[in-house]
């Protein structure tokens, strides 16, 4: 499945709490995966704009259970506890610094 099939897809936990709709990816070039999914897209983003949409509009790609007519991540997964796998790291990273 190419990321671009998936871009504006409902994503619900496994419990079927809506969490929000793919609007962009964070893609980690040198392994060849996709780390993230954002349920807001990011681009011309701040510092604290990045860091709150890592924390509460994300969901880490290793906690997808499915993807069919929606993307299906697994309960409490969803951007509550992206907050806890984002870091000062991450952040600087995407603002490229």
């Amino acid at each position: 499945m190419k990321v671009s099939e998936i871009y504006n897809m409902d994503i619900y936990s496994d419990s079927g709490q809506y969490l929000g709709e793919v609007k962009d990816a964070i893609v980690d070039l040198e392994k060849g995966e996709v780390s993230r999914l954002l349920m807001e897209e990011w681009r011309n983003a701040t510092e604290e704009d990045i860091r709150r949409i890592l924390q509460h509009k994300s969901v880490l790609f290793r906690n997808i259970k499915n993807i069919s007519d929606v993307v299906l991540v697994s309960s409490g997964t969803g951007a509550k506890q992206a907050a806890s796998s984002s870091n000062s790291a991450e952040v600087s990273d995407l603002m490229g610094r």
